[in-house]
């Protein structure tokens, strides 16, 4: 299943964090040991659609749809808009200035959300946004 929407043109920043963690057995088992958290993102589009993907760096170290994993629940969730979201992977404004602006909502473990910066930095040289 693609973890790229239409609806929702940063998404393919997703299908490129995966495939990063898919590709390198020994950066999949660092991404998990530094982040060691499932961390959610719900994304909002300019029509207000909604949808959520997931990293799961606790066990899996794999990108998924949906809120969390079957029977886990987040331990962060990371809302903000599709934009916003675009803007941040491709390293056009960081994660602090949108929290600090009030366009990205955090819930959770905030210091946790710290940790998701190297990952997100990963799709920054793989997705074309």
């Amino acid at each position: 299943m693609s973890l790229k929407l239409k609806s929702f043109p940063s998404s393919a920043a997703f299908e490129a964090i995966n495939s990063s963690l898919q590709s390198d057995e020994s950066e999949r088992k660092d991404a998990i040991k530094k982040g060691n958290a499932i961390f959610a993102f719900t994304l909002k589009n300019n029509t207000g659609e909604t949808a959520s993907w997931y990293i799961d760096l606790k066990k899996e170290g794999a990108v998924k749809r949906g809120e969390g994993p079957e029977g886990g629940k987040a331990d962060v969730i990371l809302s903000l808009s599709d934009e916003d979201f675009g803007k941040m992977v491709a390293g056009k404004t960081q994660a602090q200035r949108l929290f600090m602006s009030g366009k990205l909502k955090i819930k959770g473990d905030i210091m946790k959300a710290t940790k998701m910066e190297p990952i997100l930095k990963k799709a920054q040289t793989k997705a074309k946004l």
